[in-house]
């Protein structure tokens, strides 16, 4: 995900990323462009179309139709980011259930016992880049070649759900710690009520990347796009000359980077620049959950 300061207005527009819209549509804007110029001398130079002509008409439908499609596009990029939002809210969860987490079982344990402190100051860390690599469909597991891992990784079967796998482990812990008579049953309860928002966190991810926005609504917008573009040029030609071309373009440019720009951000789990930053989040959890353990 990339930083920035909103407030640096010069910056922002003038500084091209490599991911940025305009590079992605360039190709498709010149052929808009190409094509815009072919209709504005069809219709000039070779039909020679007067005040009579029907084409006069054709803006009073474009107006028409650009309060639908201003509806359609809001609603897109509402939803798209919607779905970036809560990715985010569940990563910041996700955050917080790991420290407090790590801060009853560094009070509940004893302050001798470093085998137990040890496995949960790994483990914790352990689930946030499992998740992380789960949501990105990688099957490797953050640190399982790591020696200090080695009680974890007998356990592990990478082929499936690891994360699911990780809290089990951590589960498997907590409940030994009881049969031990090393935590009461209060306690368990507790850390037990922590274990489940950490499977509930994942859950709330997969429903996001699993559910995508419907492929018939997100195919009606882009060929309505692509259907209102290839005819603002027969109408606007009558009025604007020539000149229809480079406002036809630029008018394709703002629709479909909308569109790429909701698509880019209805999938927050990726590796995009504007995807979530869910490396450095399990980096921070990894090291609060030192910290307090």
């Amino acid at each position: 995900m990339k930083g920035y300061n909103p407030n640096q207005w010069f910056r922002i527009l003038f500084l091209i990323q490599k991911s940025d819209t305009l590079f992605r549509l360039a190709p498709l804007m010149l052929i808009i462009l190409v094509y815009s110029l072919g209709i504005a001398w069809f219709e000039i130079e070779y039909l020679k179309i007067g005040e009579d002509s029907w084409v006069q008409y054709l803006p009073a439908m474009h107006s028409l139709l650009s309060f639908v499609i201003s509806i359609l596009m809001v609603f897109r990029t509402n939803t798209a980011y919607d779905r970036w939002w809560e990715g985010r809210k569940l990563w910041g969860a996700l955050v917080n259930c790991s420290r407090n987490f790590a801060l009853k079982m560094s009070s509940v344990l004893d302050q001798n016992d470093e085998v137990n402190r040890k496995f949960f100051r790994k483990s914790i860390p352990v689930y946030a880049f499992a998740l992380k690599e789960h949501l990105q469909s990688n099957v490797t597991l953050y640190m399982l070649d790591d020696t200090d891992h080695e009680e974890i990784k007998p356990e592990i079967d990478v082929k499936k759900h690891v994360p699911n796998q990780v809290a089990k482990i951590m589960f498997n812990r907590v409940n030994k710690l009881y049969k031990a008579e090393k935590i009461s049953g209060d306690q368990l309860i507790v850390l037990n009520n922590e274990l489940t928002a950490f499977t509930d966190i994942c859950g709330a991810c997969e429903r996001i990347k699993n559910t995508p926005i419907p492929y018939s609504y997100s195919s009606f917008i882009k060929k309505f796009i692509l259907v209102y573009v290839m005819t603002l040029p027969l109408g606007f030609v009558f009025t604007l000359g020539y000149y229809a071309a480079p406002i036809v373009t630029f008018i394709f440019y703002v629709l479909a980077s909308l569109e790429l720009v909701a698509e880019e951000i209805e999938e927050p789990f990726g590796t995009d620049m504007n995807d979530l930053p869910m490396e450095k989040l399990s980096e921070n959890i990894k090291k609060h959950v030192e910290e307090l353990i």
